[in-house]
């Protein structure tokens, strides 16, 4: 009889480990230590489409003249920003209101930039339709440039359809592409920064974020949806 009950315990105990167990592994993991609920709970929902809603968002529509921001939205030139600050001004961002650093960057060395798929797709979308397309960089205007020529062989624009590069260049405190969507007439403008998103809500413009690759030289990344603007899935790469 003793052993009996000694058994029963025994089978008790190994079962009552087993229900712990279960339960322990049933329970959620806890948040991160520095995320509460309340805060996810603020976090602005972001407007997520792809390629083809912005295309049939368009249908039906006579062509329009687009825009296109150039680093980090249709193509990844980091290292040619991360060569020009080793070169020019190591650790510092002094390069970039260095004048040879944008002749070089500007007369060759995109040939390291690779292209974006996402603009590669969006670029055939828009050609398929008759838009007019422009590009309009914040880089600094140089006396002659490659960056034209590059981006056509990039994403294999006819030469009727290729208009030169916009350089609006780059002035502290002032957004130096509003004017150009306006002269341009542009009705979508893409971009992977907060100048550029705001560039065309201050001028009417649909303005529609392309992400910023996680590893680009451009730190920090902005916030996508932060001015309820519509964000590309996928389209770090």
């Amino acid at each position: 009889m003793r052993k009996i009950t000694l058994a029963l315990s025994a089978a008790c105990l190994l079962s009552g480990f087993h229900l712990s167990a279960a339960a322990r592994e049933s329970v959620p993991a806890p948040l991160n230590p520095g995320v509460t609920v309340a805060q996810l709970a603020q976090q602005i929902p972001v407007h997520w489409v792809s390629v083809a809603q912005i295309e049939n968002s368009l249908l039906g529509r006579p062509p329009i003249a687009v825009g296109f921001d150039i680093d980090d939205t249709v193509l990844f030139s980091s290292p040619g920003f991360y060569r020009g600050q080793k070169e020019y001004s190591p650790g510092k961002q002094d390069y970039l209101k260095n004048p040879e650093f944008w002749e070089k960057m500007n007369n060759g060395w995109d040939e390291f930039s690779m292209p974006k798929e996402v603009a590669k797709q969006l670029i055939t979308m828009h050609l398929k339709r008759g838009d007019s397309i422009y590009f309009v960089t914040g880089r600094s205007e140089t006396k002659t440039e490659t960056v034209t020529k590059t981006l056509q062989s990039d994403f294999l624009i006819p030469q009727n359809a290729m208009n030169p590069v916009i350089f609006a260049g780059d002035k502290e405190g002032q957004n130096t592409k509003t004017q150009w969507l306006k002269d341009k007439q542009i009705k979508i403008f893409y971009g992977d920064s907060d100048n550029d998103i705001t560039a065309a809500q201050d001028m009417g413009a649909r303005g529609i974020r392309v992400l910023r690759a996680s590893n680009s030289s451009y730190q920090p990344l902005p916030k996508a949806g932060a001015f309820g603007e519509e964000v590309i899935v996928n389209s770090e790469y």
